[in-house]
């Protein structure tokens, strides 16, 4: 099969204006396969772009995107609950990704995707959630090469497509609490939205003052950027089919389109990387997860990047 190319929801609180600007973009100006629409991260900002989803997803259809609406990742209250129903409700007419086990109450039976929020870690849970209606997983971004490799093979068995995070800050965890919020003194309830100060997260530095962490509402991210560039070839070679890009305020449009130069063997890993460094990302690269090292860490490989 040939290799995919997708772009995960946005989990940072945009203005209603850059994300139109961003799926326009996407639509007009890469060869994405599929985009992933929805909040996942706070049920408090999805009022800001509830109803621009069927107007967004139609110029992506038309632009011959295909276009899976992701559920929140963390319920806490009957609002989250009622959000997850209604989007398992479009079930019949449109692909949903599932990023919290209580979205299963209302899917299960029906085909649907799993979302690296799942945390679907191991090929028994992968084979129990493909016999309730799973039949695509995005993988974890923790998994190490061998992991990938037997997920992979019990995948292939299950008719289930697997698809790994390449590009991006890696979300590490779900708090029930807001750091941002109290980060700025402000209750959660209150929060006034200050995340929307830091579209990329904000940067959460050790005692020392070294650059550590990300944080995004009730989100922890990793400081570094996954960059899979260098072992994109050996993920093919694994089984891996789909390949996710997580939406950042550098230049996407050129992120997307070094990662799809890559894919199709027209550039090198080596020149990929000084490609996607002038997109504008400032900061550290990282593979360690992958290589069964500390997530932070850069691991050299045999091409010397």
């Amino acid at each position: 099969m040939q290799p995919k190319l997708t772009i995960g929801p946005i989990l940072f609180h945009w203005s209603v204006d850059q994300k139109l600007d961003f799926y326009k973009k996407i639509a007009d100006e890469t060869d994405i396969d599929t985009v992933y629409l929805g909040e996942i991260i706070c049920s408090k900002r999805a009022v800001f772009f509830d109803q621009y989803y069927e107007q967004v997803a139609d110029k992506l259809k038309r632009a011959g995107k295909k276009v899976v609406y992701s559920t929140l990742a963390e319920v806490l209250i009957k609002r989250d609950r009622n959000i997850i129903q209604d989007f398992c409700d479009m079930s019949e007419t449109e692909e949903i990704e599932v990023n919290d086990a209580s979205a299963l109450l209302h899917i299960s039976g029906k085909a649907h995707r799993l979302g690296p929020m799942m945390n679907v870690y191991n090929e028994d849970t992968l084979a129990h959630l493909a016999a309730q209606g799973a039949y695509h997983a995005s993988l974890p971004c923790e998994l190490p090469r061998q992991s990938i490799k037997i997920m992979a093979v019990h995948a292939k068995k299950l008719g289930v497509s697997l698809e790994m995070q390449v590009f991006g800050r890696m979300p590490l965890a779900l708090s029930a609490r807001c750091y941002h919020a109290r980060a700025h003194k402000l209750t959660k309830d209150g929060c006034q939205f200050v995340c929307e100060q830091d579209p990329d997260g904000m940067v959460l530095k050790t005692l020392d003052n070294k650059e550590f962490l990300a944080i995004n509402g009730i989100q922890t991210l990793s400081y570094s950027f996954l960059n899979l560039t260098n072992e994109l070839k050996q993920l093919q070679n694994l089984g891996v089919e789909y390949f996710r890009l997580s939406p950042h305020t550098n230049d996407m449009v050129a992120t997307a389109n070094v990662f799809n130069q890559l894919l199709n063997d027209t550039i090198s890993p080596r020149e990929a990387m000084f490609k996607i460094r002038d997109t504008g990302v400032k900061e550290p690269f990282a593979n360690g997860f992958y290589h069964q090292k500390a997530g932070n860490q850069w691991v050299i490989t045999q091409n010397g990047s």
